[in-house]
C-alpha cells in the first residue's frame, strides 16, 4: 500500500485510510491490536486486481482513540464512513479476527454496501460460539507478570502455528519488529478488546445477504477453528475453507494461498 493517507469522519472520530490499485473495490478490516500495516503480506498482490482500501480501526494507528469501550457496531459504522469518504457505494469486504466480527455487522446492518464477504479466523460471538482456546487464556493470565517485550513476542508466537514458530523464526521476528515499531495505544487496545468480547451476531447471521467465504487455519490458537463451521452453517450463502496447519495470522504464514483463495472467490459472479 503506497498511496497517501486520507481521513474519513465517523461521528466525529477521524479514521485514517489509504487506497491502492484499481478494479472492483475491496475493503480490508484488521483485528485487535493491528493497524492497517497488518495487511502488508497480501495487500500489494490484491491491489493488482482490486481497488484496495486499508484503514486503521478506531483506537489504533493514525486513527483517533476515543474513550471506550467500543462495540463492533460502532466499528462497522467506521467502515461505512470509510466507504463514503472513498466514494464507494459497494465493496467486497474482508475481515480478520475482530475485523471479521466488524464485517459481520457491516453485512447485517448495511447489506446494500457489501458485494462479497470474507470472514477470516473469526467468530459469531455470544454463548453459542466456542470460547478462546486454553493456550490464549493462559497467555493472557501470564502476560502481566512478563516483561513487555517478552509478552509481545509470546503473543506474536501464539498467533502463529507452532510449526511456523519452530521452522520460521524470521517470520516471528518480522512481525515482532513491526509490532514493536507501532505499539497500540493501551486504552485503544482495551476498547477494541471490549468490542470483541461483547460481540454476538449469532442470532442475526441469517440476515447476511452477501455471498460469504469463511476462512480459518486449523492450528489457530486465538480463535477456536470450530467457529468457522458455526459461521458456515448460520450464514445463508456461505462456504468454508480450512487451511491445514495454519495459525491465526495465516495471511502472514501463507500469503500466496490467501490471495489465491480470496481472489478466486471475489471473481465469482453468481
Amino acid at each position: 500500500m503506497s498511496t497517501a493517507q486520507a481521513i474519513a469522519e465517523s461521528t466525529g472520530v477521524r479514521i485514517a485510510y489509504e487506497v491502492a490499485g484499481s478494479g472492483p473495490p475491496l475493503v480490508l478490516v484488521q483485528g485487535l491490536g493491528y493497524a492497517r500495516w497488518g495487511w502488508e503480506p497480501v495487500a500489494p498482490a490484491l491491489a493488482e486486481e482490486f481497488t484496495v482500501v486499508a484503514f486503521d480501526n478506531r483506537g489504533i494507528g493514525a486513527s483517533d482513540v476515543p474513550e471506550g469501550p467500543y462495540s463492533t457496531r460502532e466499528l462497522a459504522a467506521d467502515v461505512v464512513a470509510v466507504l463514503d469518504a472513498a466514494g464507494m457505494e459497494r465493496a467486497h469486504l474482508v475481515g480478520t479476527s475482530l475485523g471479521g466480527m466488524v464485517a459481520q455487522e457491516v453485512a447485517i446492518g448495511w447489506a446494500e454496501r457489501v458485494d462479497r464477504l470474507v470472514l477470516a479466523c473469526t467468530t459469531p460471538g455470544g454463548s453459542h460460539a466456542f470460547p478462546l482456546p486454553a493456550r490464549t487464556l493462559e497467555l493472557f493470565a501470564e502476560a502481566p507478570a512478563l516483561a513487555p517485550e517478552v509478552a509481545l513476542r509470546r503473543f506474536v508466537e501464539n498467533a502463529l502455528a507452532q510449526r511456523t514458530v519452530a521452522e520460521r523464526p524470521d517470520l516471528v521476528q518480522r512481525i515482532y519488529e513491526k509490532r514493536l515499531a507501532s505499539p497500540p495505544d493501551p486504552s485503544g487496545w482495551q476498547a477494541q478488546a471490549a468490542a470483541g468480547g461483547a460481540h454476538d451476531a449469532f442470532s442475526r447471521l441469517q440476515e447476511i445477504e452477501a455471498p460469504t467465504l469463511v476462512l480459518h487455519g486449523t492450528d489457530d490458537a486465538v480463535v477456536d477453528p470450530r467457529n468457522a463451521a458455526l459461521l458456515e452453517d448460520a450464514v445463508p450463502n456461505a462456504r468454508r475453507v480450512m487451511l491445514a496447519g495454519a495459525g491465526h495470522l495465516f495471511f502472514w504464514e501463507e500469503p500466496e494461498r490467501f490471495v489465491e483463495v480470496v481472489g478466486d472467490f471475489l471473481r465469482e459472479t453468481a
